[in-house]
């Protein structure tokens, strides 16, 4: 089993408060797509807290962290996937905080109940 935690767009972020739908994520066109510029700034940024590119697939990039898991890049989405070890979970979600940090995207954490707020 893994703990997922995810980064959006404010935007994003903005319509699901709005919104009254209990499927709200697994719906593409509700979902606010990363300019290149953040694409781009997001895949450095990995790559600087020592994520690995380990390819692609059909919906996005995949990386990988010798200590603390993947993380799947898509046009929309950045998830963050680790083991359920306390120290794994914390690790992923300080980094996870920390690239929320320019004020571009929100983190969700739905084990945690949702939005993070700061």
């Amino acid at each position: 089993m893994s703990y997922t935690i995810s980064l959006f767009t404010v935007g994003t972020k903005q319509k699901e408060r709005q919104s009254a739908q209990p499927d709200f994520f697994e719906k593409d066109e509700n979902l606010e797509k990363f300019t290149p510029k953040q694409q781009s700034e997001l895949e450095n940024r990995l790559l600087k807290y020592q994520y690995k590119s380990a390819g692609n697939n059909s919906d996005g990039k995949i990386f990988e962290h010798a200590d603390f898991g993947e993380a799947f890049l898509t046009d929309s989405a950045l998830y963050f996937s680790t083991s359920n070890d306390f120290d794994c979970i914390l690790e992923v979600g300080m980094t996870a905080s920390e690239f929320t940090d320019t004020g571009e995207f929100a983190k969700y954490d739905v084990q945690e109940g949702g939005w993070e707020e700061v």
